[in-house]
């Protein structure tokens, strides 16, 4: 069974930085594609970043892009979520999740990690 588990989350000062980690397990996530995400109370889950696993292509989703940074470690099978200069807004729970295609619908996902920042 796939399997993703974040970790890294806290308490932050506005304009700190954290790093969060999304590690991968049970298959082989050699094509797929992987996507952080996060909701605040009240709001709509919605995407902050995606990277495809082959060729590590990033996108990110309005402004967020300077900020955040998406990447990956394939000999540690993680995927990481550098995120600078923190705003209250940014205030969440962040989910790693995952996706065989661009066109699948992301079905794999962890169980969240929460962010809080300070003002």
């Amino acid at each position: 069974q796939v399997q993703l588990v974040e970790s890294g989350g806290g308490l932050v000062q506005a304009g700190g930085s954290l790093r969060l980690s999304c590690a991968a397990s049970g298959g082989s996530f050699s094509s797929y594609i992987m996507g952080w995400f996060r909701q605040a109370p009240g709001k709509e889950r919605e995407l902050v970043a995606r990277l495809a696993w082959n060729d590590g292509s990033t996108y990110y989703v309005n402004s967020e892009k300077g900020r955040f940074t998406i990447s990956r470690d394939n000999a540690k099978n993680t995927v990481y979520l550098q995120m600078n200069s923190l705003k209250p807004v940014d205030t969440a729970v962040y989910y790693c999740a995952a996706k065989r295609s661009y066109g699948a619908s992301w079905d794999v996902w962890g169980q969240g990690t929460q962010v809080t920042v300070s003002s």
